[in-house]
């Protein structure tokens, strides 16, 4: 197994080898998936990452969750803390930090403790383990907001048989992955 670096180089020069139309077919694939399980049907909010360079797509996600009736959610950057703000409004998002896209506004704060969080990540397992980027912005988040449900969407490339993970590092519900 790779150490997290190796791995995190490893994952991004697959990611950035994928074309336009495998990440939007994979995104559709997975965002199906996601639509089956009951985590997405019980959830009454979601809360969900902005896509950044390859990852996958979660712009159809956020629109479908609000023609269910439920309330979405997109995180914002605060030096060290990350925060899930209220997105009403899909044009109020412009590059934040990192060039992530995030929300312009800094309220309302997204209060709902059983929300869905839909995870990015690099890398996941089979058990739920993540290898993410290496900010810890999820896992400190997740510290403090223990009653989420959590779901992982990846590439066939992203998901391997076992990760070493660290005490601190919060594993996901469930690992959805494309191609399977």
């Amino acid at each position: 197994m790779l150490d997290k670096k190796s791995l995190r180089k490893e994952i991004g020069l697959q990611k950035r080898a994928m074309t336009a139309a495998q990440i939007e077919e994979y995104s559709r694939e997975l965002a199906e998936k996601l639509y089956e399980t009951e985590y997405y049907k019980e959830a009454k909010s979601i809360y969900c990452y902005l896509p950044y360079n390859q990852e996958v797509r979660t712009w159809p996600i956020l629109a479908r969750a609000v023609a269910d009736g439920k309330r979405v959610a997109v995180p914002k950057c605060y030096g060290k803390e990350m925060r899930f703000l209220w997105l009403d409004d899909f044009s109020q998002v412009a590059e934040g930090a990192y060039t992530i896209p995030e929300p312009i506004f800094d309220e309302p704060v997204a209060d709902d403790e059983e929300a869905l969080i839909v995870m990015p990540g690099l890398a996941f397992d089979p058990a739920g383990h993540r290898v993410g980027y290496g900010g810890g912005f999820y896992d400190k988040y997740l510290e403090a907001h223990t009653r989420h449900k959590l779901v992982a969407l990846c590439y066939p490339f992203q998901l391997f048989e076992h990760l070493d993970v660290e005490e601190h590092d919060v594993p996901v519900d469930l690992v959805i992955c494309a191609g399977r």
